[in-house]
């Protein structure tokens, strides 16, 4: 068990001195807290420092503490990271938000139902419930992929083989996005971003971007920060205890919605909205999730020869991105929610604050997060509605 509580002290000091380096050495601000944080996983992941034999003691226990670690870490996150949104100004966004959901659902309905059509003389096993899960994952992540996965019995080889490829495929995209390719949305869609605006000090902003993590250790800093951190746990408690009256489990859709809620009524309040540092130590939580993930990056136990099932996959994620920005091109949707909408949509909630960190843009903050949320709610709908349509082919 000690390679598991050496790994454990990894995921959670490595995050601290990431942010300590942040301002200490000016490069690493070009690259940014999210992508150190994923590299730091792709790391550990690639030199099989993560690696257990499996069905044993340890890598059971080490399962267990990645789930825990990124059940909590972004639940912890998201509160924190809206406490300074004034969303009295997000109806401005609203009109384009919805444009940006609508064009980012239509977009993977169109991949996969072309994929679908493409791919179906490849002889796929089970095409129609595949092409239902990719509906799912990436209307509304892994939890809708699970759902309909079960739903439709689909083989649990099968399942695996599509999760992988899926991660293979989006995860050079989100690497992509956190290491600037976010600026070639952005030329593509020029348009100004009418959205939430955030408390921020301008002048700390405009010295140190939109992380200033200096510090946040002063006693009448740290003190008020906590606060904020408190309030945030309080609302996750909320939220699960929700969960379980109402479905009876800790279901991650209720809980999410009830954070996401509590969040913004806190928000409100100008004592919570001018808590400092609480964007910061959200990003924190959110490096320990982004290394958590990375480091589950496996690409030693591929079925190469289920190599169409993957161009199907990476057809899927290639014909969304085109058509969404298409889309956002004539809706005249702004680079950076445009960015948020499609990584909410393929990735779900989660995986929006990091996306915000690394673009420095936190108006479109709370845009991603309710895409993602709309995306949760009907992604099964959709890949059951995929499923029953394609099979009639």
């Amino acid at each position: 068990m000690v390679k598991v509580y050496l790994i454990l002290a990894v995921y959670l000091l490595f995050p601290i001195l990431i942010v300590s380096a942040f301002h200490k050495w000016h490069f690493l601000q070009k690259i940014g807290t999210v992508i150190l944080a994923y590299a730091v996983g792709v790391v550990m992941a690639l030199t099989g420092v993560v690696a257990f034999e499996p069905d044993t003691a340890e890598a059971v226990a080490f399962t267990q503490i990645q789930n825990w670690l990124m059940n909590l870490s972004v639940p912890i996150a998201i509160p924190l990271m809206l406490f300074g949104c004034d969303f009295k100004l997000w109806t401005k966004s609203l009109p384009k938000t919805l444009f940006a959901l609508l064009g980012g659902t239509v977009a993977v309905l169109v991949a996969v139902v072309s994929g679908f059509f493409v791919f179906r003389p490849a002889g796929i096993d089970d095409l129609a419930n595949v092409s239902a899960m990719m509906t799912g994952i990436y209307t509304g992540g892994t939890m809708n992929f699970s759902a309909l996965g079960t739903a439709l019995h689909v083989d649990k080889t099968t399942m695996t083989l599509v999760l992988t490829f899926e991660m293979l495929v989006t995860f050079p995209l989100i690497l992509f996005i956190t290491a600037g390719g976010y600026k070639l949305f952005r030329k593509i869609l020029p348009y100004p971003d009418e959205a939430v605006s955030v408390a921020v000090d301008a002048a700390h902003t405009e010295a140190a971007g939109v992380e200033d993590y200096r510090r946040m250790l002063d006693r009448h800093v740290f003190s008020k920060t906590l606060l904020g951190l408190l309030l945030s746990v309080a609302f996750l408690v909320m939220g699960a205890g929700l969960s379980l009256l109402i479905t009876g489990t800790l279901n991650e859709l209720v809980v999410i919605l009830t954070i996401t809620t509590l969040a913004i009524g806190a928000s409100f309040f100008k004592k919570v909205r001018c808590l400092p540092k609480t964007f910061e130590l959200g990003m924190i939580f959110i490096l320990v999730f982004s290394i958590v993930v990375a480091s589950q990056f496996d690409v030693y136990h591929l079925d190469m020869s289920a190599l169409t099932l993957f161009y199907f996959v990476l057809y899927i994620m290639f014909v969304s991105v085109v058509v969404h920005l298409l889309f956002c091109r004539v809706g005249k949707v702004g680079g950076d929610l445009f960015t948020v909408a499609h990584v909410a949509l393929l990735c779900s909630p989660p995986f929006v604050p990091p996306i915000v960190g690394a673009m420095g843009n936190k108006k479109v903050l709370i845009s991603g997060i309710v895409i993602g949320l709309v995306g949760y709610a009907v992604g099964t709908y959709l890949g059951v509605a995929v499923a029953y349509l394609l099979q009639l082919f």
